[in-house]
């Protein structure tokens, strides 16, 4: 299915309900926004995607779930959430390099443009050594004024 990747991260199943909250309060606190699309582009020898144009919606919010979403995400050192910061729409991954070859002559030289409206975001998990993902939880954006306090201790 197509999507936006915006995290990768491992983590422990213990934390998923506090990283589901977590989302949960960005979701309601984001409007919905408009993706915009166009063209392709490629990490070259292994991936073709559909380029983002408008960037700055995605990167927001990417910022917003990296804020306090990052401890939360965060197994240990040598596994930290990788947040993406350069949206795009994964069409073919994992390609062997002649396969890469063949396909990117054929892209680069396509045109394509698309736009929609991104009204939710989905967490997607999956067991360690396993392929397939599952849904964990969607989560809409709901465009509500979330106030969110800091805690006080000894106060």
């Amino acid at each position: 299915k197509p999507n936006i990747i915006l995290a990768n991260f491992l983590q422990y199943e213990m934390m998923e309900e506090r990283i589901l909250n977590r989302l949960r309060t960005v979701a309601m606190g984001y409007p919905p926004f408009k993706v915009e699309l166009k063209d392709f582009g490629s990490f070259p020898s292994h991936t073709i995607y559909i380029n983002v144009t408008s960037k700055l919606p995605v990167q927001n919010l990417v910022k917003e779930i990296r804020t306090d979403g990052q401890r939360l995400m965060r197994l240990n050192d040598d596994n930290k959430p990788h947040f993406i910061m350069e949206p795009h729409l994964t069409i073919a991954r994992k390609l062997k390099p002649w396969q890469y070859e063949k396909a990117w002559l054929k892209y680069s030289n396509s045109h394509f443009t698309g736009r929609f409206i991104a009204d939710t975001m989905t967490l997607l998990k999956r067991p360690v050594g396993e392929m397939k993902y599952q849904t964990a939880q969607k989560f809409e954006f709901q465009n509500l004024p979330v106030a969110t306090k800091q805690g006080e201790l000894f106060g």
